[in-house]
């Protein structure tokens, strides 16, 4: 009876070791294929990047390429379905739209370099002729207007008017004294005198003295000295300390 047993067993095991070493020698193979292939491709490294990549610990060449994975739907009426692993751009740009480049006249040579003689000269007519005519125009409104909303942007204009015509004339007076010491210069630098560079503070001297002269002609001098110690006085009497009410005055 136990040889009859024996006898109806089926007989596995042998097919099962066949599988295993199948398996076995596949996984052998492809470790053979994956040598050959870091065998190929260290031949073609030279011996300063292996260096390299022992002291970084970068082995960008024993990795193989990832291959690009296309994402695809599973049927058309369905979304694509993304990786939550990848981190999703916070600005998405839809429509590329022409980027607007700012340009300065100032420090573009494509605007070419400012001439500021030619400049005074075409627009030399807004401070002679515009902007007086403008402030004599806001001189007749503001008497004419009760509204205070109205007179104070009267008064805010002309403020800014007079603000220009003082800027303007200042200007145009610098540029005169400029040109003045220039022509000098050149005339003495034709008989051998080395030229002299002016400064911005023999500017104001200059200017201080052209305008001496001038009030002192107009007969105006006294009145603007007068006015001018009135204003330093009230400004000296700023730092002067009260007297409080409980100090005794001897």
């Amino acid at each position: 009876m136990a040889q009859k047993h024996r006898s109806k067993i089926p007989v596995s095991e042998p097919q099962h070791e066949e599988t295993e070493t199948d398996e076995s020698a596949s996984s052998i193979s492809s470790e053979d294929e994956e040598e050959d292939e870091i065998e190929k491709e260290l031949a073609d490294v030279t011996f300063e990047e292996l260096q390299k990549a022992r002291s970084n610990g970068a082995h960008a060449f024993f990795q193989k390429p990832k291959k690009d994975q296309s994402l695809k739907r599973a049927n058309k009426n369905r979304p694509m379905e993304v990786s939550c692993k990848k981190p999703v751009p916070v600005f998405r740009e839809v429509i590329q739209a022409p980027k607007k480049v700012i340009r300065d006249p100032r420090f573009e040579s494509l605007c070419g370099n400012l001439d500021t003689d030619g400049f005074k000269q075409r627009y030399n007519f807004l401070y002679e002729d515009v902007l007086p005519a403008e402030k004599q125009a806001l001189k007749k409104d503001l008497k004419k207007y009760r509204d205070p909303k109205r007179t104070n942007e009267i008064e805010e204009r002309l403020s800014w008017v007079d603000k220009q015509l003082k800027s303007g004339s200042a200007k145009n007076i610098d540029a005169e004294i400029l040109a003045k010491h220039k022509k000098k210069e050149r005339e003495a630098a034709k008989h051998g005198k080395r030229p002299y560079y002016i400064k911005k503070s023999d500017i104001r001297k200059q200017k201080l003295i052209e305008k001496y002269n001038e009030l002192k002609a107009s007969g105006k001098l006294e009145a603007f000295l007068e006015k001018r110690r009135r204003r330093n006085a009230a400004k000296d009497h700023r730092y002067i300390p009260y007297r409080r009410p409980g100090d005794n005055v001897e």
